[in-house]
């Protein structure tokens, strides 16, 4: 047997969380998942009564659902199978040695037409940071090291839904900008929401000055604004699953419809050349 390769060094993202708490955490992009899970279930016409939400940061989540069961986005998630209409992963699956498992326990906590809605980062998340990061570590030190979480792309991450087990999978995202005086500022604020770099992987020993110095010179030359602020992207992606129910939509079989495309189109159908054998 093969264990999961570990991503995340758990102590390191735990001790990140625990000091942005005693400060001042910055909780903004968690406020607005919150939001729009909420504009999606009132969307929806149906009421859920048995509600977890699965989240490394509870406290938004609590006042606005203080029904919900608030589970630790742990390996093991403490949740009981069959127990749940409704399961919100809330930004935390970037942060999973295995997402697929996290998907997984989500649906075996579902009951039949249950609804998952996971939200997690995209690939564009950064994407201005990373980049400089990256070109000045490799000008300084001539190589790189690993800084941040692999994030993956739309396609691919509503993939996870079918590969998890989920039916009726939908994947959309948004994106957040928001501006800081400085990247300096965006650091910050990072260190604020918990979301320093936690990876097994990473160096243990502080970034050299002159890359830091370097990535802030390349963020306001290359994304600086009129004024000065500097952007910071945050794609958000949303995942939408429903535990398998029998009463649910199913694709019809190949070849089993009842009118040709051309005469619903109200143009005349040609067969293709087969061309030269």
């Amino acid at each position: 047997m093969t264990s999961t390769p570990q991503l995340t060094d758990r102590a390191a993202l735990e001790h990140h969380r625990a000091r942005a708490r005693r400060a001042d955490p910055a909780l903004f992009l968690h406020e607005a998942v919150l939001d729009e899970a909420q504009d999606r279930l009132a969307d929806i016409n149906r009421s859920f009564s048995d509600r977890a939400v699965v989240t490394g940061w509870p406290e938004p989540w609590r006042t606005a659902m203080p029904e919900a069961r608030i589970a630790c986005d742990t390996e093991t998630l403490d949740l009981e199978p069959g127990s749940l209409d409704l399961v919100v992963h809330a930004l935390a699956l970037h942060w999973a040695d295995d997402p697929v498992g996290q998907l997984v326990q989500c649906r075996r906590a579902l009951r039949a037409d249950g609804l998952l809605l996971a939200a997690l980062f995209g690939g564009q998340t950064l994407h201005e940071l990373r980049a400089c990061l990256a070109e000045a570590e490799a000008q300084v030190t001539g190589g790189l090291s690993p800084r941040v979480v692999p994030m993956g792309e739309i396609r691919d991450l509503g993939g996870l839904l079918g590969r998890a087990g989920f039916g009726l999978p939908v994947a959309d995202s948004f994106s957040l900008t928001a501006t800081y005086e400085s990247p300096l500022h965006l650091m910050r604020d990072l260190r604020a929401m918990g979301e320093q770099n936690a990876l097994a992987s990473r160096l243990r020993r502080p970034t050299r000055r002159a890359v830091m110095m370097e990535a802030m010179r390349l963020y306001q030359e290359r994304f600086a604004g009129p004024d000065g602020r500097i952007p910071a992207t945050f794609e958000i992606v949303t995942l939408t699953g429903w535990a398998p129910d029998e009463s649910q939509q199913k694709p019809m079989r190949p070849g089993s419809a009842a009118q040709r495309l051309a005469d619903a189109l109200g143009t005349e159908e040609r067969k293709l050349d087969p061309g030269p054998d």
